[in-house]
């Protein structure tokens, strides 16, 4: 023992309990068994140790339009609040916390991330704000993340605030299928959204990072409603299974085509990219099969198609497809996209096209360098362009390569 009574091993490294580590530890100690409706009782009461207030955990709709406050004992509930122009919604694009100084106060928003994935934003009112308040805040808004996530396998509660409008069957069957919006790490980037929101049937888009191989599919199936969003399932299913069984890109596509054929006949298809990129070398392979190609981005412009051989869309039999591949360049970014993104037609009747597309994209690209904005913003832009409505499933799908490693994040400092 110190002459303060504070323990220190053999080593000299003090393993006492801190202030910190007591005000995260006790959400620690409680997650596995706490009730989601407890979170918000338990993140107040945590804020106001640190002097802290008016607590709001704000929530990414499902059209990533809004942050909507979660109800909740001990919460501020107040109303939505805009993602493209408000406090909230800087920090939640920017992945950093915003400061606002008000009425003498500060008013701290911090994005809630799982993982890299941004849930939303938890909103704090101080009295005044330092360093210390800054990294307990940042972390405690981290673990408030994580539990929300958890949680969500098993209530409805945070589904249920999300959602800003009627949801149909078929969408909360796409909804339940999708790995988590964004991704980063410092190799690579990846972002997706897909419209209508809350009427999306046939349309998704999987991913998967094992090892140094980031494995990305990208599917369309025929129809719309309920059929749809059943072969999209079956779709989906078959890829990851065969891709958990380190199959081969040719070998994936004739997996999913035969599961498609049996369980719907030949009537039926799904248009479909698969597509794996080595994180460490920038090498991308892929095979497609009867899908838009993706577009290369560099220098934040269109630059290329990725034109490539294909084969006939999954469930119609087509010949083992020939694999392509490329080399990319770090800061590379892949658009990726579905036919209703530029099948659609303006209110005038004429079709939306690939040049529209490629203007608009470059067009965000000129005001926004974050992948998770640029996605957002070109889905909207695309939309309102469109009239505000959107007849057929449209979902982009971006990713950027930057090379490089992630080995410091191995180390303690």
């Amino acid at each position: 023992m110190t002459d303060r009574g504070r323990r220190v091993d053999r080593v000299g490294v003090d393993r006492s309990e801190g202030f910190g580590e007591r005000l995260l530890g006790v959400l620690l100690d409680r997650a596995h068994e706490m009730p989601p409706e407890l979170i918000a009782p338990l993140v107040a009461e945590e804020v106001a140790r640190v002097g802290g207030r008016e607590v709001s955990i704000l929530l990414q709709d499902y059209e990533q339009v809004l942050l909507v406050p979660l109800p909740g004992r001990r919460l501020k509930v107040g109303g939505p609040e805009s993602v493209e122009d408000s406090p909230a919604g800087e920090a939640f694009l920017s992945r950093r916390t915003v400061e606002v100084p008000k009425d003498g106060s500060v008013r701290m928003y911090l994005p809630l991330l799982d993982g890299s994935d941004q849930i939303g934003v938890m909103a704090v009112t101080l009295d005044r704000v330092d360093d210390d308040d800054r990294r307990l805040l940042r972390r405690l808004a981290g673990l408030v993340a994580d539990m929300i996530v958890t949680k969500d396998a098993y209530t409805d509660q945070f589904f249920q605030a999300r959602r800003s409008a009627p949801m149909s069957v078929a969408a909360e069957i796409q909804w339940s299928l999708l790995p988590p919006l964004s991704m980063t790490i410092p190799q690579v980037e990846v972002a997706g959204i897909l419209e209508p929101a809350y009427d999306v049937a046939g349309d998704s888009f999987d991913y998967a990072l094992n090892g140094d191989i980031l494995h990305m599919a990208m599917i369309d199936a025929m129809g719309h409603g309920l059929d749809a969003a059943t072969m999209a399932t079956v779709a989906i299913g078959a890829y990851r299974h065969t891709r958990r069984a380190h199959t081969d890109l040719s070998q994936v596509y004739a997996f999913m085509d035969k599961a498609i054929n049996e369980q719907f006949g030949p009537d039926h298809f799904v248009t479909a990219q698969m597509m794996i990129l080595d994180i460490t070398t920038g090498r991308l392979q892929w095979v497609n099969a009867g899908h838009p190609a993706p577009f290369l981005i560099r220098d934040r412009a269109v630059v290329d198609r990725l034109e490539s051989p294909t084969t006939l869309p999954v469930g119609f039999g087509g010949e083992e497809p020939v694999v392509s591949e490329r080399m990319l360049r770090p800061g590379d970014r892949l658009l990726c996209f579905t036919d209703g993104l530029i099948e659609e037609h303006h209110t005038g009747g004429e079709q939306f096209g690939e040049e529209q597309l490629v203007e608009w994209t470059n067009r965000i690209l000129r005001d926004r360098a974050e992948v998770r904005a640029v996605v957002r913003a070109l889905s909207h832009a695309l939309k309102h362009e469109r009239g505000g409505t959107t007849t057929d499933d449209a979902t982009i799908f971006l990713v950027e390569w930057r090379g490089g490693d992630a080995d410091h994040l191995a180390t303690v400092d």
